[in-house]
């Protein structure tokens, strides 16, 4: 099946303890159904000095379930992904505008 959510995508988050926040996709796990979202589903890990790098308490951002995001419009209002062929292209693009979103 095609990606509606693409890594680089401008995401807000529907539902959760972050439900509202906005990001931007890192990172995305297509057979888990998962994406890491910058500023997202934030946990502190613990993590042991070494030489290279500093100790301590480090932030970090985790994957989120995909159908917990939804896509932003040009609007910057949530969205639904849909296909359609351009041509000789299939395009993913906003159902509330309908505004092609990769061009």
């Amino acid at each position: 099946m095609a990606a509606k959510l693409k890594k680089g995508d401008k995401v807000v988050v529907l539902a959760g303890k972050d439900k509202g926040k906005e990001g931007t996709i890192s990172s995305v796990d297509p057979k888990a159904g998962k994406a890491v979202v910058d500023g997202v589903n934030m946990v502190v890990r613990h993590t042991r000095q070494s030489q290279t790098s500093q100790g301590g308490r480090i932030p970090k951002a985790m994957p989120i379930d995909l159908s917990n995001l939804a896509l932003l419009d040009a609007n910057g209002k949530p969205t639904r992904v849909g296909f359609k062929i351009d041509g000789e292209k299939k395009v993913r693009f906003a159902k509330t505008t309908g505004d092609v979103i990769d061009a």
